[in-house]
């Protein structure tokens, strides 16, 4: 197999009219991005519909990057329509406007540790402030 140098990641959350919630996937975005330093070409949010940017304008910013693959991220905690059929179809028909980009969709975040973990911590966090 060959090897990949430029791989951009788009993490894509379902979407919402509210634009504070839109904003929260920009920030979350950031936070990877910072993580992950120059492990990707680009880290780039999208919205799966009712906000943008949306898969298609994420993948074409990725293409434009010169990313050989692009790993689509699901900000979703647990599979179902959107995760299993929706969102692989939007980004299979984005990918077709790029020939030779090749991409991957994660699996949704959890069940995981780490999610779990977080749970009593912010469980924690709410009844700390009650006493």
């Amino acid at each position: 197999m060959d090897s990949i140098e430029r791989i951009a990641l788009i993490v894509v959350d379902h979407g919402s009219r509210l634009e504070a919630s839109n904003a929260s996937l920009h920030d979350v975005v950031r936070e990877i991005a910072a993580l992950a330093g120059d492990r990707y070409v680009a880290v780039l949010p999208a919205h799966m519909e009712l906000a943008a940017p949306t898969i298609a304008d994420a993948f074409g910013a990725a293409a434009a990057t010169g990313a050989e693959l692009v790993v689509v991220a699901l900000y979703f905690l647990a599979p179902g329509r959107h995760s299993e059929s929706d969102v692989p179809r939007l980004v299979a028909e984005a990918a077709a406007r790029h020939p030779g980009l090749r991409f991957v969709v994660s699996p949704c975040l959890g069940p995981h540790a780490a999610l779990s973990a977080l749970v009593l911590d912010r469980a924690a966090q709410s009844w700390s402030r009650e006493s």
